[in-house]
């Protein structure tokens, strides 16, 4: 057995190695079970994990018995911020070679190259309860952040309720778009993802750089990895400032009946106009009426975000599983 690293282009957006990481892939997809939530597709996870960004480094490892990969795991290094932490996800052994203290081993190599790069926080997420909290907590973890899923079955929703909760709001408009964001529109963009900075989060993280290189990347590799998204924003008519935005993507083959809810987020000088219920009904009613062959929408949020959770709720969004953010300081 050994743990190979995944070679990686300097390059941003150079792809790692196709066969090492469709076997960390399987081994993380092997390990879901049924009604555990939308499985990341390979593209994507090649992508987030397995790919260089302007936004930060990553380092895949394989775990190699005979030849084949049986599990491995990712530690993403943010550069524009946070350049005191990493992230580790996936870290995965498949099934079949479970219980051999090979999962450790990972985490053990892991916390050596947290150390090889000075980096001194680390953070991961699981399911609150179950496998992965209990190697969390084994290893010297504890709690940062608790968080949830929700979902929205649009099967069962009540769409004329739904359409009657649209607050009207005075003084705001709407503009709205289908697939990555024009180049125009991304300083208004990055103004607006900047609100996610007030989001809940671990006290040692700091604020995020949504810089306009960081942005453009994400957007224009958006195709590439296999996703479209559904934009919905609010301006004020007096200056058309940007206020408030909301995103949900979904996956370009449409295969698997999910969409996904991603950031929502009001900026202070605008709170207070119900502008958030506003973007997100406009955007999942906008959702509905150009993809009707959505079954379920999945959201996730911290537990004490109560504004947003409050908001979720209205819509009909009902508890899907309980995560925890884990910490451990080096």
């Amino acid at each position: 057995m050994r743990i190979q690293p995944i070679a990686i282009p300097d390059r941003p957006g150079e792809p790692a190695d196709a066969t090492l990481v469709a076997g960390l892939h399987a081994a993380y997809a092997a390990g879901y079970h049924e009604d555990a939530g939308p499985v990341i597709p390979l593209s994507r996870f090649r992508h987030d994990f397995c790919t260089h960004s302007f936004g930060g480094r990553v380092e895949p490892w394989a775990l190699i018995e005979d030849n084949r990969v049986i599990g491995g795991y990712a530690l993403g290094f943010p550069q524009l911020d946070n350049r005191h932490m990493g992230w580790i996800f996936p870290l995965v052994v498949h099934p079949a070679h479970r219980g051999r203290g090979l999962g450790s081993a990972l985490f053990e190599h892991a916390l050596g190259r947290m150390r090889a790069h000075a980096r001194t926080l680390l953070l991961t997420e699981t399911l609150a309860t179950g496998t992965g909290a209990r190697f969390a907590r084994k290893h010297g973890m504890s709690v940062a952040l608790p968080e949830a899923r929700r979902t929205l079955d649009l099967r069962k929703a009540d769409w004329p309720a739904l359409e009657r909760m649209v607050p009207q709001v005075e003084g705001y408009s709407l503009e709205r778009w289908i697939g990555p964001t024009a180049p125009e529109l991304l300083p208004d963009l990055a103004t607006l993802m900047s609100g996610m900075n007030d989001a809940p989060r671990d006290s040692g993280v700091e604020d995020q750089n949504y810089s306009l290189e960081r942005l453009r990347y994400r957007e224009e590799n958006m195709p590439d990895i296999g996703q479209t998204c559904y934009t919905t924003i609010a301006r004020r008519h007096s200056d058309g400032a940007p206020a408030a935005f909301t995103r949900v993507y979904l996956d370009t083959d449409r295969s698997d009946g999910w969409a996904h809810q991603s950031d929502t987020a009001v900026l202070r000088p605008h709170r207070g106009h119900r502008l958030g219920l506003l973007v997100k009904l406009a955007n999942l009613l906008w959702l509905r009426e150009r993809e009707p062959h959505l079954e379920r929408i999945i959201t996730w949020n911290a537990t004490s975000n109560s504004h947003m959770l409050a908001i979720n709720e209205a819509m009909g969004f009902e508890l899907f599983d309980e995560w925890s953010e884990w910490r451990l300081t080096l």
